[in-house]
């Protein structure tokens, strides 16, 4: 596997002030088993394998980093998604598409996708921000799926994109089971006590633990005099549609009963 990177990126791999000098050929033989593919040009996925943190370490500009990357790759992933589930769906209406893309192109649905790729692996991240555990964050990893779709396309072109997206679609997610998934459950709630013409739900934080930069907060969610559920998370947000969820299957637990 060496020889062609070797061949690919020549005497480059083994100069030590390069940027994947230390563990080039094994990085770049593990994005080539990721991407199914040997890159025909490394400037890209280098920079879409860095993580910001490198900035600290005084070795590179924010430019040089995937931020930029995230950023185009964001719109050539939400374009491919588009084209892969009109052709899988063609008679589905606009509705049901769309909010299938947003299932797929939202944030946890690329983390999971970059996590089992393990593109953490490869991640360059500064040498301060080691043990911290950025390679794993959720946000992180969906931001990394996202310049690497981007290095695809400015490298190799949209059809391999393409061909990239689709492969890993079919291989790590069931978009049959995806579009039925309940996302937001909030949102379900809500038009659920609307439907039945039911107080609103109302959420309140419960406790808040923790440290200032690593807080757990407890939410609870009531319909009325009721409390139907609980939730925790690291944010508001996250803590309140667990909430949801859990009074979501409290729910279907009674009605389930009542029939």
């Amino acid at each position: 596997m060496l020889r062609w990177v070797e061949r690919l990126f020549g005497e480059a791999i083994r100069e030590e002030n390069t940027p994947f000098a230390a563990h080039d050929s094994q990085r770049w033989e593990k994005l080539a088993e990721i991407l199914d593919f040997v890159p025909e040009d490394r400037t890209h996925y280098e920079r879409a394998l860095r993580h910001r943190s490198i900035i600290d370490d005084d070795l590179y500009d924010k430019h040089e980093t995937y931020e930029r990357l995230e950023f185009l790759g964001d719109a050539v992933l939400d374009l491919i998604v588009t084209e892969i589930i009109f052709d899988t769906f063609p008679l589905r209406d606009e509705g049901f598409l769309t909010q299938l893309r947003a299932k797929l192109v939202k944030g946890d649905t690329l983390a999971e996708l970059a996590k089992k790729l393990e593109l953490y692996t490869i991640l360059e991240v500064g040498e301060r921000a080691h043990g911290q555990g950025i390679e794993l964050s959720k946000s992180v990893m969906a931001d990394l799926f996202e310049s690497l779709t981007a290095a695809i396309y400015l490298t190799e072109g949209y059809g391999q994109a393409y061909r990239f997206i689709d492969r890993v679609i079919n291989e790590h997610l069931d978009l049959n089971r995806i579009s039925t998934r309940v996302d937001n459950y909030k949102s379900e709630l809500l038009e659920y006590t609307q439907s039945e013409k039911l107080p609103l739900p109302s959420y309140r934080v419960r406790s808040e633990t923790g440290p200032g930069h690593d807080k757990t907060f407890e939410v609870s969610v009531r319909i009325g005099e009721r409390e139907y559920g609980t939730g925790a998370g690291k944010s508001k947000k996250e803590a309140e549609q667990l909430a949801a969820k859990a009074a979501w299957e409290q729910i279907v637990r009674d009605s389930e009963k009542e029939n």
